[in-house]
């Protein structure tokens, strides 16, 4: 059973960690294999701090809009301050797991590294989206997979305790660390036509790293150490130990550590 319904990362450095680890080349990488086209109005769905928002504006212009939604009211109120530069864009507070009131359809909804925060209720929000796509508009899912778990040459207490820490996130946190492998099922679930998927690697690090992905690395381990910190009882030295050993092994260029990122893309099925 999970404890609750808030969010995972919820920390007070969120929207700077969402801020620098959002790049924009891959933002548009990515929208351009979804279909994104100048004219479309788009919705981005679990927004954060707005940078994405922004990024898929800058690409539907001229004559599109976008809408960012997010529950979070501090990170809405930063994406306005930060990006609402004009009326053909726009930042609302929702939460997803229920209907969108007011804020009508979409050519394209962009759904990116949010599902993998509601393991349990990520099919009924994605059949929930559907219902805001305009007929022949398209759903867009991107999220990642083994999110996390996979690093070589990992001590193996560290490794051990990594996947210990998955175990408890996925039971009690509501987080799926197998959220890409799943995006497929949900649109072909509901009859979408023309799906079509890419896998690439969103973290790819080996060699010398970049102080962002430092940052985005060190930020994930603290907060989430922080929220199950009974896990390391029976780690030699606790979690400031923990914390220094996994330091120690991340900043090793001899460190080799991806993720896989998994694209699918589907048309509207026609019964909805």
């Amino acid at each position: 059973m999970t404890r609750d319904n808030s969010y995972l990362m919820e920390n007070p450095d969120e929207i700077l960690r969402l801020e620098i680890k959002t790049d924009p080349e891959s933002v548009r990488k990515q929208a351009f294999w979804c279909g994104i086209k100048p004219g479309m109005r788009v919705l981005d769905v679990g927004c954060g701090s707005g940078k994405a928002s922004s990024i898929l504006h800058e690409l539907v212009q001229p004559g599109g809009e976008v809408l960012g939604v997010d529950s979070s009211e501090e990170r809405i109120a930063y994406a306005k301050r930060q990006y609402d530069h004009d009326s053909s864009i726009d930042f609302r507070v929702y939460d997803l797991r229920h209907p969108l009131d007011g804020v009508g359809r979409f050519d394209l909804i962009w759904v990116r590294f949010f599902l993998e925060y509601f393991r349990q209720e990520s099919p009924d929000i994605v059949k929930n989206l559907t219902t805001y796509l305009k007929p022949n508009g398209y759903l867009c899912l991107l999220d990642l997979d083994h999110n996390c778990l996979n690093h070589y040459q990992l001590p193996l207490q560290i490794e051990h305790l990594l996947n210990r820490f998955m175990e408890k996130l996925e039971q009690e946190y509501n987080f799926d660390p197998y959220s890409g492998r799943k995006l497929y099922a949900y649109l072909y679930d509901l009859g979408f036509r023309k799906i079509e998927l890419k896998l690439m690697a969103h973290h790819l690090l080996y060699g010398e790293i970049k102080d962002e992905d430092i940052f985005n690395w060190y930020k994930k381990v603290e907060v989430v150490s922080f929220q199950i910190e009974m896990l390391f009882k029976n780690y030699p030295g606790g979690r400031e130990a923990f914390f220094s050993d996994f330091k120690k092994f991340f900043l090793d260029p001899r460190r080799f550590t991806y993720t896989p990122l998994i694209l699918c893309k589907g048309m509207k099925p026609l019964s909805i």
